[in-house]
């Protein structure tokens, strides 16, 4: 080896020495301070203090005590591990110092790097190391009641609800506490028979720990989600009498008084309630939602001004107060906290589209189309929003500005400009403006000549003009593009067993569109009315029953009627019509079935 490189390779060695004997020191210092590290509810649980903005459990479990972390004695091998993991969080790594410490918690047993690891896997959601760290830390220090919490839950996520219940039973024999109510909270899609379980061992719990009332808040919860109301009643008021009520417990027992229809009392518990308890915020607002149930709407309004009192600011409350007035029909009260809420940017869209609708209301069509339009886009009512400013502006004649904000608001947008397209266009036939619309979607159709969803909206058209061949040809190029699509299928099987004596061929494609969507009532009435026309009655008989469960419509009616009738069972088919005439009084399809099948007699 030269010279030259047998120099180079000496003081690489010592360079690396003088590495190892830095990374010593520093571990010493990081572990140090690890030592003295408390976490607190604003600081990430990683040292450091990073961001855990993407790091939250959506699980709900118990908090960890904060508390100061001691270490034990490590190898050099252990020690620059931790080193390596710490550097690495603050880097951002959090899952592998998670893998990291999970092993070092096994390897060494130490209590203070297992509850270091407990951090890195709450941190990273880590569900299963979790479960074992907590396992662990329980086989090491039996008589912490907080690992026993943290399985306890884990268990309960996990179904395995006696481990939990036995875990959470062992939190308050150590003398921990443990809030139980929030085990209703991970047990709505629960099975009959677990919550039956759960429900006993609350029972046990409750027996054997009478001081704990949050083990009887959860058993009525249970109870109430099992439809046990009385027995869930009856906790709650045992608990009542037990311990100084307070807002919570008042607010479960007027909901569960609510579910077994005992209304006035559940009103009657909430008046009290917010008497007893003026501050109680939730209370009151709860109490105000049950009066606009029961349609008291001034004392709904009473009872929302006090909570406007108590924070002026409070703009979820004075929304809901406007939606009140508007509700009563105090328009002009409704104007000005919308107007008042649009100016503070909350509730701003929402507030924005309902303004349109009072405008409209009393006839103020131009603002209303203004406010309409003011709602922003991404947001809930941005769609609905446009089609109401669309109709009102076709209403009032104004079809060029209507097509002009359409087309401002999609450029650049073709999803968009096609969405709003077929909603101008339907709006332009139900306003009897059949030759815009069609000028409207030839237009869309040269921009966009494979778009099924404007081939459908021009073959509503030729239906609204009754041009069957124009009808037939677009659907045909629809399902030539889209074999399976079973929208078309159905409107054109219909179309041919309605209009046509082609029976078999409507059959043919009803049969497909039912293959694709077989639980749709609509389609299930065509295939039923294909039957019906090639003279299978009872094939036809079945289905439409079957429809008609699904889908009571007056259209499904009238043909239930006519098979019935065809049967030789007028009785049934005049219990039919007379049941969809109390629905629907005018409706043409029933009355037509009905005057040409009894004039026939």
């Amino acid at each position: 080896m030269p010279l030259n490189q047998q120099t180079a390779t000496i003081n690489t060695m010592y360079e690396k020495r003088l590495i190892n004997f830095c990374f010593l020191l520093l571990i010493s210092a990081i572990l140090s301070a690890c030592a003295t590290y408390t976490q607190s509810p604003e600081n990430s649980a990683i040292a450091g203090g990073g961001s855990t903005e993407n790091t939250q459990s959506t699980s709900v479990e118990p908090v960890i005590e904060a508390k100061e972390i001691e270490y034990g004695n490590f190898t050099e091998e252990q020690l620059y591990t931790a080193i390596i993991s710490e550097l690495g969080a603050q880097r951002g790594e959090l899952s592998e110092a998670g893998e990291s410490y999970f092993d070092l918690a096994r390897q060494t047993r130490d209590l203070g790097i297992i509850q270091r690891a407990v951090q890195f896997a709450s941190a990273n959601n880590d569900v299963n190391a979790m479960l074992q760290l907590g396992l662990l830390w329980i086989e090491i220090e039996p008589s912490n009641s907080q690992p026993h919490l943290m399985v306890g839950f884990q268990f309960l996520e996990r179904g395995s609800l006696d481990q939990a219940i036995s875990h959470m039973g062992e939190v308050i024999e150590l003398g921990g506490d443990i809030d139980f109510s929030v085990i209703a909270a991970q047990t709505g899609s629960m099975n009959t028979q677990d919550r039956g379980f759960l429900i006993q061992s609350l029972r046990e719990l409750n027996e054997n720990f009478p001081d704990q009332p949050s083990i009887r808040i959860a058993l009525a919860q249970m109870l109430a989600q099992s439809t046990l109301y009385a027995e869930s009643l009856v906790e709650v008021r045992a608990l009542i009498d037990l311990t100084d009520t307070n807002p919570s417990l008042i607010l479960l027992q007027a909901q569960i008084l609510q579910a077994m229809d005992r209304g006035e009392e559940a009103l009657n518990t909430l008046s009290e309630g917010v008497d007893r308890f003026v501050d109680a915020h939730e209370l009151r607002m709860n109490y105000a939602r049950y009066l606009i149930q029961n349609d008291e709407f001034k004392n709904a309004a009473d009872q929302f001004r006090q909570l406007m009192e108590e924070d002026p600011q409070d703009w979820e409350t004075l929304y809901s107060i406007a939606l009140l007035e508007l509700e009563i029909e105090n328009f002009d009260n409704a104007i000005e906290i919308f107007t008042r809420l649009i100016a503070v940017d909350q509730q701003a869209d929402e507030s924005q589209f309902y303004l349109a609708y009072v405008h409209e209301q009393q006839g103020n069509l131009a603002k209303s189309v203004e406010h309409y339009r003011q709602v922003r886009p991404g947001t809930n009512n941005f769609l609905a929003s446009q089609q109401q400013a669309t109709r009102i502006s076709i209403q009032m004649g104004e079809l060029e500005d209507a097509h002009d904000w359409i087309s401002r608001i999609s450029r650049g947008q073709p999803r968009l400009e096609i969405l709003l397209t077929t909603v101008e266009s339907s709006l332009l036939i139900q306003a009897e403006y059949g030759d815009d619309a069609l000028t409207l979607l030839d237009n869309s159709l040269n921009k966009f000549p494979n778009e099924t969803g404007l081939l459908f909206a021009r073959v509503l058209y030729y239906d609204s003009i009754t041009d069957q061949a124009g009808s037939e040809k677009d659907l045909q190029q629809i399902i030539t593009m889209k074999p399976d699509d079973s929208r078309a299928l159905n409107h054109l099987g219909y179309m041919l067993a309605a209009q046509t004596t082609r029976y078999e061929e409507a059959l043919e494609l009803l049969e497909r569109a039912i293959a694709v969507s077989p639980n749709d009532p609509a389609i299930i009435d065509s295939l039923a009315w294909a039957q019906y026309k090639l003279g299978h009655y009872e094939d036809a008989l079945q289905n439409l029953r079957r429809a008609f469960a699904a889908f009571p419509d007056p259209e499904v009616a009238s043909h239930l009627g006519e098979v019935l009738w065809a049967l030789d069972r007028q009785d049934e088919a005049m219990q039919v019509w007379n049941r969809a005439l109390q629905g629907s009084p005018d409706s043409e399809l029933v009355l037509e079935a009905m005057e040409r099948l009894q004039s026939a007699r």
